[in-house]
């Protein structure tokens, strides 16, 4: 492996010669003409679909089932994180079970629900797997015994001999929905339909599958498990529930609730089954399989199957979501037309597994020169050769250890000296790695980074694609309007723009990925209302937590807009007002846009007229970029300006793609945050709003303020 360091920067003449390809050489665009297919992401419902060898635990687990059903009611959860398996073991189990005597299943989906509406959703989905005499016996016992379902007992009489089972389960529902008192009766009536529908020996079983219960709101999971445990806990029944069980505890989704609730939801599940990550071999056929189906196996060596094998944390669903990606650019995007294929997977790999180095590698990073992989190059020989034991004479090779002199150059580009003499080399080290990007000593660890970066390097077309990374290419493909825009060869815009890879495979929003300061939550994200009790104005307590580097989280910042959904109905912005230093970005129109869509007011202003503004209007959060005109701390300067004036004394975020532990805490002293992505910044600003809100719900009423003369939204 080499570290051999890309060739010296180039024109934009270059960066738009970047599609001619070296003569004879296959292209990405020659693999694009060719018979590619997207890959299915469906979870397996057919034996012959199960290349993961997911079919003999799933027909072990029919078969625990059915011959537990003396032992019902209970509820097992299939537990596993995002893209595990959880649907396919359940379906393949489905499968099985159907074709068992005296059994019936049900296959729910809670995310297609809604708090309350979980409840009835569910209760529904189960009774009308009854027999339409055993629903018919159960509305004529509730309408002899209640006076308050006149209606119904009416309806009976007229149309008893016409309701489908369907009708029926609807009329039992409006009987219960009548009244506290009603409601109260509802889990005898329930059982008693149960029982008389299960039989005696043997006994009839119900299996009822729940799945994707942790991609849902805290209302909707407590509507479901209420639903379990209070209504549907009726011999015959058996709940299978996929979901992450940690997505689902105290430091997760349901991590407000009360002593009671959080012993309640002890209570919902008696036992569950945590599914296994497949092993190695196993997962690298499946990536064959996928790569086949796909068409692009011919490109795939042993070494890029291992890669994808090791850092997609052998998650099925992250290698079809890579495949896919692959099978989109090679058709899609014009840009990459002129590359060897090798060049661009690897290239999509950085991309996709360590996206906070990728983005200084497509816009401005702040390194010497603008090049951040020289910059890493040269830091990993040169720590190398201060942390090695052996004298600087007799180290190896120049490509793998700095010489003395390249050493001191480059601490003297951080205005630094180089060690010399008996002066500790750690703490020398130390103190260069404070001005070097966060992330950098841990990817200089990391052997997959390393051999990534380093075979790229190496391929003939790593020079023309550095380039025409840095220096931008003529737009190609372009999202919707709210997309973010991604990082990616697409456009000259600042270095980050629209693309088809981020909405395929490297960022889309994963169920249970990172969310806003590592919280691992389902998305759509819950209502910062919530959490309105909790937090104080102007900071929220967790939004000081600087950011920590995402390179080990095999999965790119989870950004709301990813799942081109368009905007959310809730404005979470509602009412804030924002003032983004940002005058040469235009890539960051889409979150500004977002941003408004949510609520805020946001005055998008050049530093020069920063001052002027909050002078005239009064802003409650203030965005600015870190770097201009050549200076490194700009933004850093201008907020101690403005601090030291009183001019501006509210909550305050950076965006910048380089972010360093000396710029990171020297904002920390400042009272601001840091943020290298957009999904990050969008997350504070809500729990900035959040805690807003809560401080004027706090304030004591008195006569409405007159209007204030707002900025333009």
């Amino acid at each position: 492996m080499s570290d051999r360091p890309p060739g010296p920067r180039r024109t934009c003449h270059n960066a738009r010669m970047a599609a001619q390809s070296p003569t004879g050489a296959p292209t990405f665009a020659t693999l694009g003409a060719g018979a590619l297919a997207l890959v299915n992401d469906e979870p397996v419902a057919a034996p012959g679909d199960d290349v993961l060898g997911t079919g003999p635990a799933a027909a072990r687990l029919a078969r625990l089932l059915h011959a537990s059903r003396g032992s019902t009611p209970f509820t097992l959860a299939v537990d596993a994180g995002w893209g595990m398996g959880k649907s396919s073991l359940m379906r393949l189990a489905d499968a099985r079970l159907r074709a068992e005597p005296g059994v019936e299943t049900v296959w729910y989906n809670a995310w297609t629900s809604t708090g309350a509406d979980a409840l009835e959703g569910l209760v529904k989905s189960v009774l009308v797997r009854f027999e339409r005499r055993t629903l018919k016996r159960a509305l004529a016992r509730i309408s002899r015994g209640r006076t308050v379902v006149r209606g119904v007992r009416a309806v009976t009489t007229a149309l008893g001999g016409a309701l489908g089972a369907a009708g029926l389960v609807d009329e039992l529902w409006t009987s219960w929905d009548a009244g506290p008192e009603a409601r109260n009766g509802m889990r005898e009536d329930i059982g008693r339909m149960a029982r008389e529908w299960a039989g005696n020996r043997p006994r009839r079983l119900l299996v009822v599958f729940i799945d994707d219960l942790d991609r849902c709101s805290e209302e909707t999971v407590l509507a479901v498990c209420e639903a379990l445990k209070v209504y549907l806990d009726v011999p015959g029944l058996v709940f299978v529930v996929g979901c992450d069980r940690s997505a689902l505890g105290p430091s997760g989704l349901l991590r407000d609730l009360s002593p009671a609730g959080s012993a309640f939801m002890e209570k919902i599940f008696q036992t569950s089954y945590r599914i296994p990550v497949a092993d190695n071999d196993g997962v690298a056929r499946y990536v064959e399989w996928c790569a086949r189906a796909a068409g692009i196996h011919g490109i795939l060596d042993e070494e890029l199957k291992k890669l994808l094998v090791e850092r997609s944390g052998r998650n099925p669903r992250r290698i079809k979501r890579l495949v896919n990606g692959f099978v989109l650019e090679a058709t899609l995007n014009p840009v990459w037309s002129g590359f060897r294929p090798e060049a661009v997977i690897r290239t999509l790999l950085l991309q996709y597994f360590y996206p906070e180095f990728y983005r200084m590698m497509t816009g401005a990073s702040g390194a010497p020169g603008e090049d951040v992989v020289q910059e890493f190059t040269t830091y990993r020989r040169v720590r190398r050769a201060l942390l090695s034991p052996v004298p600087p004479a007799a180290q190896g090779p120049p490509l793998e250890y700095a010489s003395v002199a390249e050493a001191g150059t480059f601490f003297e580009q951080y205005e630094l000296s180089a060690p010399a003499g008996e002066q500790d080399p750690a703490q020398a080290l130390e103190l260069l790695e404070r001005r070097l990007p966060i992330g950098f000593p841990e990817h200089a660890d990391d052997q997959g980074f390393t051999s990534l970066l380093a075979d790229l390097l190496e391929l003939p077309d790593a020079e023309r694609l550095l380039v025409l990374l840095r220096e931008g290419a003529p737009a190609a493909v372009e999202g919707p309007d709210y997309a973010e825009p991604a990082p990616g060869p697409y456009g000259d815009l600042g270095g980050e723009v629209y693309g088809a890879w981020t909405a395929s495979a490297g960022g889309g929003t994963p169920y249970g990925a990172e969310t806003p300061y590592g919280r691992q939550l389902p998305f759509p994200e819950p209502s910062s209302q919530r959490r309105q009790a909790q937090q104080s104005y102007p900071v929220p307590a967790q939004a000081q937590a600087q950011p920590s580097p995402g390179y080990s989280h095999p999965v790119p910042p989870a950004h709301p807009w990813d799942t081109g959904a368009g905007p959310p109905p809730v404005r979470e912005l509602e009412g804030v007002r924002i003032l983004w230093i940002d005058g040469k970005r235009p890539s960051n129109r889409a979150v500004v846009r977002w941003m408004r869509n949510l609520g805020a007011a946001v005055t998008v202003v050049r530093a020069a007229d920063a001052s002027r503004e909050m002078t005239v209007f009064r802003f409650d959060l203030l965005i600015s970029d870190l770097t201009r005109d050549g200076d490194r701390v700009a933004g850093l300067g201008d907020l101690q300006t403005w601090r030291s004036s009183g001019t501006y004394t509210g909550p305050a975020a950076f965006l910048s793609s380089r972010i360093t532990p000396e710029h990171r805490d020297a904002a920390a002293e400042l009272g601001a945050s840091m943020f290298n992505s957009r999904g990050k910044l969008l997350g504070y600003a809500t729990d900035v709003a959040a805690s807003l809100r809560a401080a004027r719900a706090a304030e004591p009423s008195g006569p409405a303020p007159p209007p204030s003369d707002g900025p333009p939204g």
